[in-house]
């Protein structure tokens, strides 16, 4: 499905930066710099990828693929539309090539230009365009509905001992049974998350479970990860950070190789592995498992919309872990709304007001009670005069 091209609208006059371009994303997005032209080669842009964008400060996103290919409404797209990103797609194979790594060039009109010249031609795309591509594209999620019920009922015969039983399932020297824990994946944002859950933490002390890169980031804004879950997918968080956590678990396949476990032996590290085609942040929300009191859940997907961004083949497992953790797990987008806090000292000022004033209430109607009262009465009849 392509998107309309709108011919009014064109990129940011004097919108330039340097090009930053590969493949695949996440290993681009490692190296971007704010103001930079990002290059990526990424059908059906999902948000944590574009959330990753946003966090780099890129000026502009080229994608050799459509932004939006109509298999379902992916989310990433708008984000970066709302956020006033210039974003321009099908740029085309020959484009990626052209375009030359760290050389500044100009985006406008869905063109690229190194001065004069047109290095490559694609279609801009703008805030209204991509609302309109979504709502077509949510006329056809049967399709993407039936997929995520298959790969669930597949899911869970394969994982059946660890979802429904937890065979398998490492313990940890963290304490999590009876108190609250946090889970917080890469698709949140630290900032974000610590807004939304600062007098939370502050004032409940919830075990905090990180999964991957994250973990780095919140210790950034003095936040430490009890538990780090890692993965051989993706890099590995500084090793000061995953030192300084309680408990460090590996997420792996069976078949995959232990060279992560041995980079984090060499650096004093023993860590527990958990062997599972899970996803780390479904692993994650295991570990909270079903002995929490309440597990929060920052960067999960919590919509239908969210699931199917993701379009992994294993994101029935984030469907399948919610169902796991139950009534317990709550959204960090809305305990705000639900968490207010502590007892604070006007509560209970207000509480020893009320009940002094209920005994005085009590008093007053006995007889001696009413006796004090009239000369209470008396006497400051008296001052007045």
């Amino acid at each position: 499905m392509r998107l309309p091209t709108r011919q009014t609208a064109s990129a940011p006059a004097g919108l330039a930066g340097p090009v930053r371009k590969g493949r695949p994303t996440s290993a681009l997005l490692r190296v971007l710099e704010p103001g930079d032209v990002a290059v990526i080669d990424h059908v059906d842009l999902d948000r944590a990828t574009a959330q990753a964008l946003l966090a780099a400060r890129v000026a502009a996103v080229l994608n050799v693929q459509p932004m939006l290919s109509g298999r379902y409404a992916s989310l990433g797209a708008e984000l970066l539309a709302e956020a006033g990103v210039g974003l321009v797609e099908a740029i085309g194979e020959e484009a990626f090539a052209a375009l030359p790594d760290d050389e500044i060039v100009q985006v406008r009109d869905g063109g690229v230009y190194d001065g004069s010249r047109l290095l490559g031609q694609g279609r801009e795309v703008t805030l209204a365009d991509v609302r309109a591509a979504m709502d077509d594209a949510r006329a056809g999620l049967q399709s993407q509905l039936e997929t995520l019920v298959h790969n669930s009922t597949a899911l869970l015969r394969r994982e059946q001992d660890l979802l429904l039983g937890e065979a398998g399932l490492p313990r940890l020297e963290t304490r999590v049974a009876g108190r609250p824990v946090l889970v917080v994946a890469d698709g949140a944002g630290p900032v974000d998350v610590l807004r939304r859950t600062r007098r939370f933490v502050r004032e409940q002390r919830p075990a905090v479970i990180a999964v991957g890169g994250v973990a780095e980031r919140l210790r950034e804004r003095r936040v430490r990860a009890d538990v780090v879950v890692v993965s051989p997918a993706t890099p590995l968080p500084a090793a000061k950070v995953l030192r300084a956590a309680r408990d460090v678990v590996v997420c792996r396949t069976a078949d995959a190789p232990n060279g992560t476990t041995e980079s984090l032996s060499r650096m004093g590290i023993s860590p527990r592995v958990l062997v599972t085609t899970l996803a780390p942040e479904e692993a994650a929300l295991l570990l909270a498992g079903r002995d929490a009191s309440v597990v929060v859940a920052a960067g999960l997907p919590a919509s239908l919309e969210e699931f199917l961004d993701r379009r992994r083949p294993g994101l029935a497992g984030g469907y399948l872990g919610r169902l796991v953790v139950g009534p317990r797990l709550v959204d960090a987008a809305v305990l705000p709304r639900l968490y207010t806090g502590r007892v604070k000292p006007w509560h209970l000022l207000g509480t020893v007001l009320a009940g002094l004033a209920a005994v005085a209430a009590a008093v007053a109607s006995t007889p001696v009670g009413h006796d004090w009262a009239s000369e209470a009465v008396a006497q400051v009849q008296e001052l007045a005069r």
